[in-house]
């Protein structure tokens, strides 16, 4: 890591911690040529491989702005929104593969979508998932109602 004030190309990191989120490490360093002290922030990039082969970084703004779209109408806020974007990014993180196909962030939003608002989860899923009849819904909404009879059932218990 160069110095920023007298550009010596090493620095020792004097301290390091890990941002609220865990997303970042932030790191304060001191040059031992000039004795300046700087910090830096540290991390790891994801990168997304779109169906054209084109590659972009992650980010949780287009994860809020696609879903958010499905949302419209709905009791689901910002901050909900917010919330979702870090559970996919978690997500997919969690792979540990440094880059990641489109197709595997759409798949990542489904069950968090779902938890939250199930007609946003139905819009979604019905355009991410290309659904061109009736009986595809049908299906979709049938599952739901299944995994939601499951569920009742197990906080009777």
């Amino acid at each position: 890591m160069h110095c920023p004030f007298c550009r010596y190309a090493d620095s020792r990191v004097t301290d390091s911690r890990t941002s609220e989120d865990g997303s970042a490490i932030r790191r304060r360093r001191q040059c031992p040529e000039c004795g300046k002290r700087f910090t830096t922030s540290e991390t790891a990039s994801l990168t997304v491989i779109k169906r054209s082969g084109v590659t972009e970084p992650f980010s949780r703004e287009k994860i809020v702005s696609g879903v958010g779209k499905a949302c419209q109408g709905r009791p689901v806020s910002d901050a909900d929104l917010a919330v979702l974007a870090q559970q996919v990014e978690e997500i997919i993180r969690s792979s540990g593969a440094a880059q990641v196909e489109a197709h595997e962030i759409g798949l990542a939003i489904l069950e968090p979508l779902r938890a939250l608002d199930e007609v946003a989860f139905m819009r979604f899923a019905s355009v991410y998932q290309g659904w061109e009849s009736l009986e595809d819904f049908e299906a979709a909404i049938s599952v739901l109602r299944a995994s939601s009879d499951i569920q009742s059932e197990g906080s009777k218990g």
